[in-house]
């Protein structure tokens, strides 16, 4: 991540900040090329939405189920970071991730909702949603847990 980024996210608990800097966050990661956008971030739930498109597809035309792993886990991570201390030296990384697809979707938005769990000294637990947003239609149910790694 660039130093830009981390700047912004190390030291600003400013939703609205990190809402405007996902832009440049994203087109640096798997985020960009699947159009996904931080829709809100506070301390009980981040929330990202994607549009179901040809790059989150599977053959088939359905939403990948990969898409969806990789959704929740790019929330949980970012939720984590959101967490941590001000001045933290760790950042967070996935070290688990479990899914249950439930539904399929081939067209409209996804929206993915994740809720932290328990929260220890290295570790942060996420429960994730990912719903069809035109049906309200729960397409998979996920559950991640965040290793805060120390830096340096």
């Amino acid at each position: 991540m660039s130093g830009t980024f981390m700047s912004w996210m190390d030291s600003s608990r400013d939703a609205q900040v990190w809402i405007d800097g996902w832009p440049e966050l994203a087109a640096r990661t798997a985020m960009g090329p699947i159009g996904a956008t931080l829709v809100a971030i506070s301390d009980d739930e981040v929330i990202l939405e994607m549009p179901i498109t040809d790059a989150s597809r599977q053959p088939l035309g359905l939403l990948h189920g990969g898409t969806s792993m990789l959704l929740a886990e790019t929330a949980t991570s970012m939720h984590a970071a959101w967490l941590q201390a001000p001045g933290a030296r760790t950042a967070p990384v996935g070290v688990d991730i479990n899914g249950t697809h439930v539904s399929g979707a081939s067209e409209g938005t996804v929206r993915v909702i994740a809720r932290p769990v328990r929260r220890a000294r290295a570790f942060v637990f996420h429960d994730v949603e990912v719903s069809h947003v035109e049906t309200d239609r729960l397409l998979c149910k996920a559950r991640v847990t965040n290793y805060y790694r120390p830096l340096g």
